[in-house]
């Protein structure tokens, strides 16, 4: 896993350090003496993670985190800060200011490549949803600023075995979230897939249980796999903490357990899940919306054209028949023309319900464009086509069409064609070409009718 690392510390010394370990692993290494040559260096540069001296000239690491978080170009880059600085009211501060991490001098190497590598990784998992959400407008970059702020209410599971250490770690968490206390990692695991929480905490203070387990079972479930853990170790259990942020561990905070500390990395992580939670919702509307029809919430002709395709060639290697019913609405333009569009745009919604209402559960229905709609029919002979196509038709027929805000009740007609998948091999377009014949035949038949095409 390769990244763009910015190393900013104004002695040099220090800077060939850091720069000398992480080009061993591979790493891409930017330096800056200050605090003002980093952020134009991350104005101009794309930038994976920062590691951020504290105590520097001109202005100190706590301003440039701060300026690095509100604005909205850079606000997304992990930041560690690497400091001689060891008092929790210094991490308080840090963190508040957006770091997310501290690292102490002399810097431990094996937490400094832990650390690299699992912020890394959390941050290519938000730029790709941020990409995919950016691409389709959904959701602006201030947007994203608004959703992640700190005040939202979470959501809490503490695992953790002693009561006294949960009654607590309850009370320092209860003023930013709701708290779930459980003493047994494996109901907890439960509880956590059953329930939505923002951050599941756990405490490393089992007698015969290793905390890792449950760190790696949460990450190995579908429900759980991205909900942040911060995991409570005790010093010196170094290789634990290592372990933990290679099994995907977010984020962690050594005993004695500073409130303020904790507190803060809390909201972090919650802020973190509610902007990514926000980002994959995006994505998944975004999916919906590529794929749906606005007006009549059938799928639309793009879903159409890349799902039919994969629909034949399975019915084709299966030996199986399929069927395409292609159907127009008689005469509505003379609908939006007497009626306006607003009563055009009613019918087609009442008349995509009633061909979901026709349709079975196997059968892709989609609006193929204006008044014309189609139905994909797997596992389905010409004439049970027929069949499901003539009740469509008496359905349109038989029940007349209110108009929106209106007594007014319009009869409406369809005419419908059909073709079936031709045993030897068929392309998508030949089939539908095929239906959209039957279609104009019924059309010039006099319409309200369905007529099947050989294949």
């Amino acid at each position: 896993m390769t990244a763009r690392i910015l190393v900013v510390d104004d002695i040099p010394a220090n800077v060939k350090l850091l720069e000398a370990r992480l080009v061993a692993e591979y790493y891409d290494v930017l330096t800056a003496e200050d605090g003002y040559t980093a952020l134009a260096i991350c104005e101009k540069t794309p930038v994976d993670l920062i590691l951020l001296d504290i105590m520097m000239p001109g202005i100190d690491g706590f301003e440039v985190c701060e300026r690095l978080k509100a604005n909205p170009r850079t606000a997304h880059i992990p930041v560690v800060m690497v400091t001689a600085l060891d008092q929790p009211s210094d991490r308080v501060r840090g963190l508040k200011a957006g770091a997310d991490d501290f690292l102490t001098k002399p810097v431990n190497d094996l937490q400094l490549m832990s650390r690299v590598k699992s912020l890394v990784r959390l941050k290519n998992v938000s730029d790709e949803l941020r990409l995919r959400a950016e691409t389709a407008h959904t959701v602006g970059l201030q947007d994203l600023d608004r959703a992640s702020r700190p005040d939202e209410p979470g959501n809490i599971l503490l695992v953790d075995a002693r009561g006294s250490s949960q009654e607590r770690l309850s009370r320092a968490l209860k003023p930013i979230a709701e708290i779930t206390s459980m003493p047994d990692p494996q109901a907890a695991l439960f509880e956590a897939a059953e329930n939505n929480f923002d951050l599941v905490i756990v405490n490393a203070n089992f007698e015969d249980y290793d905390p890792l387990r449950l760190c790696s079972q949460l990450r190995s479930l579908e429900r759980t796999r991205y909900i942040p853990i911060l995991l409570i170790a005790e010093q010196g259990q170094d290789e634990m903490v290592v372990r933990a942020l290679d099994l995907g561990v977010t984020d962690y905070i050594m005993r004695p357990v500073d409130p303020n500390e904790l507190v803060a990395r809390s909201l972090t992580q919650i802020r973190r899940k509610h902007c990514n939670d926000r980002l994959r919702m995006s994505v998944k509307q975004t999916i919906e919306m590529a794929v749906t029809d606005g007006l009549t919430g059938l799928h639309n002709r793009r879903y159409l054209d890349s799902h039919m395709k994969l629909l034949i060639e399975r019915a084709t290697a299966r030996g199986r028949q399929l069927s395409v019913c292609i159907t127009d609405i008689d005469r509505f333009k003379s609908v939006n023309d007497l009626y306006g569009h607003d009563a055009g745009d009613e019918v087609l919604r009442e008349f995509a319900h009633r061909i979901r209402s026709t349709v079975r559960g196997a059968d892709l229905a989609c609006r193929y464009g204006g008044e014309e709609f189609v139905v994909v029919m797997p596992d389905t002979p010409p004439d049970v086509a027929a069949a499901i196509a003539e009740r469509l038709r008496s359905i349109i027929e038989g029940q007349p069409f209110r108009l929106p805000n209106s007594d007014t009740m319009l009869s409406v007609t369809a005419s419908l064609g059909i073709s079936t998948l031709n045993p030897g091999g068929d392309t998508p377009e030949a089939l539908l070409k095929r239906a959209d014949t039957a279609l104009y035949q019924a059309k010039n038949n006099g319409r309200n009718r369905v007529v099947a095409v050989a294949a």
